[in-house]
Formats: structure tokens, C-alpha cells, sequence
């Protein structure tokens, strides 16, 4: 049986590996060991989203959170130098652009196992973002580069990468597929917060470029504000960013406040909704996969073409450009394409004679 290891860690990368997860489950001779590196621990960060997602349960929780970049990466390499150890994978998936991420493609590589990235080949090229830093060095480690544009593509060949590259699709759009199709249980989430359909803006706020600054946060959460004159925006707040506001001072009158939701809800509050604003990259794609336009709260985003397409704009922009349809998503099989591409290298690689390595770096 080939074993396969997973490492996540952040909210988004659940989401991300639900479809994978599901398509691996159903591709005999494989199996997965599901590793939560504990970044995202609160338990409307963590736990509701393994539940409500149907992801199988973590085989290892490291409980690594908190510290600076440098200091949970590390704390985060250092304990999956052991679960490589126990584990012995065949290889490693990795998702996005987290910590969890890079410590999970150091250490895989580290071991001589190879790293499959989901999401490979974005960039914003500001490298004052620690997630581009993780970004360009996870893509510098991968076998496979699973690319969820064409422009993703380009970027990987411009910095001399075309060798494992995929353009397979983006399964996030494979994950809201799949959550759309739920049954919705109970009284819905737009009617629980007697929200009008169609007459509310929803808001997510969590970067650290936006939460380690007081003058960063007061700017987004003014345009928030702003926007708060015209319609209801509701704002699922993320723990960072209550820590900060409390912190800071900033102000969050005006907004509607709630806990953060499950995936499940946060998608029915997506379709019933107005506008979206956002410092978050997926959920960008999230707006458009649910057609709501989207206003993004960085001076630079990876999803260029979302703006491209009309569907997005930085808050720097007054206006979206001419909209239209983005083909470069897939059609909701990224994750079955991911596994095959999988299942093939390593059948190929077993095939391969093995070269010798040694113990030292």
C-alpha cells in the first residue's frame, strides 16, 4: 500500500484537502496519514472544520501555534522530522502558502521524500510577505507543482521550474461544489442573523499585514466602516484579529460582529451575499465561484485573474474591469487529477532503480 502524507494546519488548507482526500480514499492502493501541525487550534478553526468537512481525523496533532514566523517553522520541522520518521511516506502533500506549508516540504525533503504542492506556482512578487517567501521556496522543493492557473504555470517557468508542473485546476472550486450540494440543516445561517438576501456584504480580516500594524488594521477596518454606511457587512473575526483590535484600540462598531463560522456556513453566507471583502487569497475565489464581486483589501493579490476577469478589484482600484467567465479553474475534478498524477509518478518512481544516498547533507 502506498502512504501518502498530508500536512495541514490552517483553515484554508482544510478546506483545500477535503476533495484530495476524498479522491485518495477512493483510489485503491492508497492510503493517507493526515497530520495537523495545531496552527490554526481554536475550535472554530480546527475541530468544527475536520467535523463539518468530513475529513478523516488527524493521525498526529503537533499542537504547534503561536511565535514568530521563524519559531513555529522550526518548532513545526522539528516535529515532522519524527512523523516522517514513524510514518515512512512514500510522499508528502502539501497545501498553500502557510508555515505549515514550508515546514512540511523542509522537513519531506529533508527525509529524500518527494513533495507534492497544491497550489503551486502563485505570487503576488512582494517578498516583505511571508507567505511569498513560502510560496517560492515549497515550489523550489516539489516533485509535483500542481498549478491551479495557467498564469500560476508562467510564473513557475519564469523562475526556471517546468519539470512535475500540472495545470490541473483549483480545488477549492471542487470543495464548494461539493459543500453547495449539502442539505442545509436546520435554520439557515442568512436567516439566524436576519440578514436580507442579496442586501449584505460579508468581511474577513486576518493577515498578519493587516493585524501586526495599528495603523494597517484602522485603514481596512475604516473601509469596512465605510462600506457599513451603504449595507450590513458581516464580519466572522478571526481571534488574530479581535487580539489586535483589542490591542490597537481599533474600533469594530458599525460591523456586525460573529464568532467564525464552519465551512458550511461561511458558503451559505457567500451565496446569499452582496459583496465580498477580504485581506483572505482563497477566498477571493470563493466570491467568484459563488459570482459575487469582490473587493480585496491588499495592494496586490496571486489571483490576478479575478481582477482580470472583472470579478475582483484592490482597494486601491475604483472600479472592476469588463467581466467575464474564468476558464482556468477546472471543472471541479482538480482533486481526481491531483491523485492520478500522484498514483502515476510514484508508480514510475517504484519502477525507477533507486539511487544511493548518503547520511550527509
Amino acid at each position: 500500500m502506498t502512504r501518502l502524507l498530508t500536512v495541514v494546519g490552517a483553515r484554508p488548507q482544510f478546506v483545500k484537502a477535503m476533495p484530495v482526500s476524498r479522491a485518495i480514499a477512493r483510489t485503491p492502493g492508497l492510503t493517507e496519514v493526515l497530520v495537523h501541525t495545531g496552527q490554526h487550534h481554536d475550535a472554530a478553526l480546527s475541530d468544527r472544520f475536520f467535523r463539518e468537512l468530513g475529513l478523516p481525523e488527524p493521525a498526529e496533532n503537533l499542537g504547534v501555534h503561536g511565535g514568530s514566523h521563524g519559531e513555529m517553522t522550526g518548532r513545526m520541522l522539528s516535529a515532522l522530522d519524527g512523523v516522517i520518521a514513524r510514518h515512512a511516506p512514500d510522499l508528502v502533500i502539501v497545501y498553500g502558502d502557510t508555515n505549515s506549508t514550508l515546514a512540511g516540504a523542509l522537513a519531506a525533503a529533508k527525509a529524500g521524500v518527494p513533495v507534492a504542492h497544491v497550489e503551486a506556482g502563485l505570487r503576488v512578487f512582494d517578498r516583505t510577505m511571508p507567505e511569498e517567501t513560502n510560496r517560492v521556496v515549497v515550489d523550489h522543493l516539489s516533485r509535483l507543482l500542481f498549478a491551479p492557473t495557467r498564469a500560476a504555470v508562467g510564473h513557475l517557468a519564469r523562475e526556471g521550474i517546468v519539470e512535475g508542473v500540472h495545470h490541473v485546476g483549483d480545488v477549492v472550486q471542487d470543495a464548494v461544489l461539493a459543500m453547495a450540494a449539502l442539505p442545509e440543516q436546520g435554520r439557515g445561517v442568512v436567516a439566524r442573523l436576519s440578514l436580507k438576501p442579496g442586501g449584505y456584504a460579508v468581511a474577513t480580516l486576518h493577515r498578519a499585514a493587516t493585524t501586526d500594524s495599528a495603523a494597517a488594521l484602522a485603514a481596512a477596518v475604516g473601509y469596512l466602516r465605510r462600506e457599513a454606511a451603504r449595507r450590513p457587512v458581516v464580519l466572522p473575526l478571526h481571534p488574530r484579529t479581535r487580539e489586535a483590535a483589542a490591542r490597537f484600540g481599533v474600533d469594530l462598531s458599525g460591523l456586525a460582529v460573529i464568532e467564525p463560522l464552519g465551512p458550511i456556513d461561511m458558503q451559505r453566507l457567500l451565496a446569499g451575499c452582496a459583496l465580498v471583502l477580504t485581506d483572505s487569497g482563497g477566498l477571493q475565489k470563493e466570491a467568484y465561484f459563488h459570482r459575487k464581486p469582490c473587493v480585496t483589501l491588499r495592494d496586490g493579490t496571486e489571483w490576478s485573474e479575478t481582477v482580470d476577469a472583472g470579478w475582483n478589484r484592490l482597494w486601491t482600484v475604483n472600479d472592476y474591469r469588463p467581466r467575464r467567465e474564468i476558464d482556468d479553474y477546472g471543472a471541479g475534478d482538480a482533486a481526481e487529477r491531483i491523485v492520478a498524477t500522484i498514483a502515476q509518478f510514484l508508480a514510475e518512481t517504484s519502477a525507477a532503480p533507486r539511487a544511493l544516498t548518503g547520511a550527509c547533507p
